[in-house]
């Protein structure tokens, strides 16, 4: 399943098709910075406080290119669908695991 643009949010976790978990982080204009796990992650529990972006670099893209990807619905929190809210402490700990501070405050800055 592939995404509109403005279905594309920060701090949204999504789930590729191949067992990806990608994490949006910040958008600015047309690009976005995102975590990704590494492909064929596990389901993530009920509460994960830990997130599998672990030593994984951020990425930069385009919005589109995002969406164009391979998604598919999944279960987080109790809920199954095809994104997922990250509450605040899940995102920092997004950002923190990929390092991501610099990046995101480089996009913003753009």
């Amino acid at each position: 399943m592939r995404l509109k643009e403005k279905e594309v949010e920060v701090g949204y976790l999504y789930l590729t098709t191949a067992k990806q978990y990608r994490a949006v982080l910040a958008m600015k204009g047309e690009f976005l910075i995102y975590a990704p796990s590494s492909e064929g992650a596990a389901p993530l529990n009920l509460n994960a406080a830990k997130l599998p972006f672990e030593n994984q670099p951020f990425k930069k893209c385009q919005i589109v290119t995002f969406a164009k990807k391979d998604y598919q619905v999944f279960e987080f929190n109790g809920t199954e669908a095809i994104k997922h809210k990250l509450d605040e402490a899940q995102l920092a700990e997004a950002i923190a695991q990929c390092n991501a501070k610099l990046g995101i405050a480089a996009l913003l800055q753009e």
